[in-house]
């Protein structure tokens, strides 16, 4: 099946498969060579429960694992197929709660009435890909579960100068040149991050992206995004500032997280450079997305 053969069909109502058993996950073989799930430095930190044992919520094409105490997720982790993708891209305002562990997630309540968005992690965008239209639908309406979202202020999330443009650059690239990826999605978790309705806002998100080519080559490359400026009283209208995106390392990710990306941290364009002084270089701030360093 071509990508042609995939253009334009119609999803229809988005419908959430009641049977979690038959949801195979993040594939760790995807791109060609073993890329196991990122690993959590305290395990401790990872929600788990009888139908979670091993603490990984496994959808159509993506798992998520979250935070015992945050109640939001500690990464998403999703497999993007440029070569079976659609165009149409679904979209659905009504997000759930997964029944496997349904104490660990912030619901509704946080997101009414407010600037905050439920801002997806892995995205319905990056999902709509499949053998069939019903795969590409089941994969898209598993995002809209609430372990699958954080919270987000409406001009951090629906802007596209910078986060959102990134994301849609990164999906464009994986489908024009017919791509695999991994994308690996999280917030960075601070114990001064501010508290709103008894739940603590992340300031600031990662994203790694893993891309395979078909010679068995592998490169990985890591963004930060804060939005620290646009979290001030939420009970008033106005936002308060900018945020901003920056190109990084994967180690500055694992650092800043205390989550592991294995080998990957080896396959970064970052890695190995360094200052004149010998350190570690900052983090690259992207004005537009003629900055980023493939």
């Amino acid at each position: 099946m071509t990508r042609g053969d995939l253009v334009g069909f119609d999803p229809g109502p988005l419908r959430v498969d009641p049977d979690y058993a038959a949801r195979r996950g993040f594939d760790p073989g995807f791109l060609g060579q073993p890329l196991p799930l990122p690993t959590v430095g305290r395990r401790a930190d990872v929600a788990a429960g009888p139908a979670a044992p091993d603490g990984v919520l496994r959808y159509h094409h993506f798992s998520v694992v979250l935070h015992a105490r945050r109640r939001l997720a500690l990464y998403s982790a999703a497999n993007l197929d440029g070569r079976r993708r659609f165009t149409t891209v679904a979209s659905d305002d009504r997000w759930i709660v997964d029944p496997r562990l349904p104490g660990a997630q912030v619901g509704n309540d946080l997101y009414a009435g407010n600037d905050l968005d439920r801002g997806h992690l892995t995205r319905r965008a990056d999902m709509l890909w499949g053998g069939t239209t019903a795969e590409a639908a089941a994969a898209v309406a598993d995002t809209y579960h609430y372990s699958n979202c954080a919270p987000q202020h409406r001009d951090f999330n629906q802007n596209n100068a910078t986060w959102q443009g990134l994301e849609d650059y990164i999906l464009d690239k994986v489908a024009d040149h017919r791509l695999r990826a991994n994308v690996y999605t999280g917030p960075v978790f601070d114990p001064a991050d501010p508290v709103y309705r008894d739940v603590a806002l992340p300031r600031a998100f990662w994203k790694i992206v893993a891309v395979g080519s078909g010679e068995g080559a592998l490169h990985a490359t890591a963004y930060l995004l804060e939005q620290t400026d646009l979290l001030g009283d939420l009970s008033r209208a106005a936002p308060l500032g900018p945020y901003r995106t920056y190109q990084t390392q994967v180690r500055h990710v694992e650092s800043l997280t205390g989550i592991g990306f294995g080998s990957l941290r080896d396959h970064d364009p970052l890695t190995g450079t360094s200052t004149h002084d010998g350190e570690q270089p900052r983090p690259v701030e992207l004005r537009s997305l003629d900055d980023v360093r493939l």
